[in-house]
């Protein structure tokens, strides 16, 4: 039997990154690991058991949504289209899609409504959960959580409120589960906030007409879990770690983090496992064909060098300050600088 050229182990590969990202957004859909991420990166739920924000705080039916919205044709949805006390184990809610002629399709990964708790009118927040693997596809993760969390604002418009009555726009948060950082920002969570900062004078304002965006950015660690570390990093690195074998995962899980896991979850955290490591045996040891030149024949270094010039692009640094950031070995680096000048010049 011949072996596989480039291009069908790229259709093969693809086909597996697809299926791994499904099992993904499957995982981090599931109630309890939202109420996770709720929990230990909003000020919202903060203070709030996490079982107790799965069971009563958190909306939707048992699937994830694939609904496509056209948002210059949106209809507008009836207060009493949500049943607040049905409570199933994964979440839809809302349409992953956000259409319109002028702006073009954004997809949201998961999309979801939260009853925000300890509040008289039982306020809904949007809130959006992406998972992210490429760190540096060409543009600063920040800036496309804010772009997103825009879209979420602007498309309220004939989905939750008409005419004038800015007054029920709800708050929307974009949370990014960077799951590949760099070592300068593992182990890290940040979150950016609209705030008021008076410039002359001082007046008390509801904080409530104004505190309508926030952006989170979550960023895993290599090893899983880490015993100083963050819980939810810990968490959610442990149940994405494509190193972890399912059996351990699952009894990490269960013993560390106490998350009852459902048939339904251990199913996809096998899957999740087997996926990971056909990802790591197509795309890292076997590569993606001839490349740019000799010794350039791994889809693990293109992976590397594009890391490298985004880094180098949106920060303005130096090559080896980038690798410093990359955590490049220095016996690897000359290799890099090599390829670069390869790839360059094809």
């Amino acid at each position: 039997m011949k072996s596989q050229n480039s291009l069908a182990k790229r259709i093969d590969t693809a086909g597996i990154i697809a299926s791994y990202d499904e099992v993904c957004k499957q995982l981090l859909a599931n109630k309890v690991i939202l109420a996770w991420i709720l929990k230990y990166s909003t000020k919202e739920f903060a203070d709030f058991d996490i079982y107790e924000i799965a069971e009563k705080y958190i909306e939707g039916e048992p699937e994830i949504s694939k609904d496509a919205v056209h948002r210059d044709e949106a209809s507008v949805i009836a207060k009493d289209s949500i049943n607040r006390d049905k409570a199933t184990e994964f979440i839809t809610g809302l349409r992953t899609e956000d259409v319109s002629i002028k702006e073009g399709i954004v997809k949201y990964d998961i999309k979801f409504r939260a009853i925000v708790p300890d509040t008289e009118s039982k306020t809904d927040m949007i809130v959006n959960i992406e998972a992210q693997n490429n760190f540096y596809p060409g543009y600063p993760i920040i800036k496309r959580g804010i772009y997103y969390s825009s879209r979420m604002i602007s498309s309220q418009y004939e989905t939750v409120f008409t005419e004038s009555h800015y007054e029920k726009l709800k708050k929307v948060s974009s949370i990014w589960i960077c799951t590949k950082p760099p070592k300068y920002r593992q182990n890290t969570i940040a979150r950016y906030d609209f705030k008021k900062k008076d410039i002359y004078g001082h007046f008390e304002e509801n904080d409530k007409d104004y505190d309508l965006i926030s952006v989170v950015v979550v960023c895993l660690n290599e090893n899983a879990v880490n015993a100083e570390g963050d819980k939810l990093i810990n968490m959610l690195s442990t149940l994405l770690s494509k190193n972890i074998n399912s059996n351990d995962k699952k009894k990490i899980l269960s013993e560390e983090f106490k998350i009852e896991l459902t048939k339904e979850m251990e199913g996809s955290v096998s899957d999740m496992c087997n996926l990971g490591q056909g990802i790591y045996d197509d795309g890292y040891n076997e590569g993606y064909g001839s490349g740019y030149g000799t010794g350039y024949d791994s889809g693990h270094d293109e992976s590397i060098i594009k890391n490298i010039n985004n880094l180098m692009k949106n920060t303005g640094w130096d090559i080896e300050k980038c690798m410093d950031a990359l955590g490049i070995d220095e016996d690897e680096r000359e290799k890099y600088k090599e390829l670069r000048l390869i790839k360059a010049s094809v």
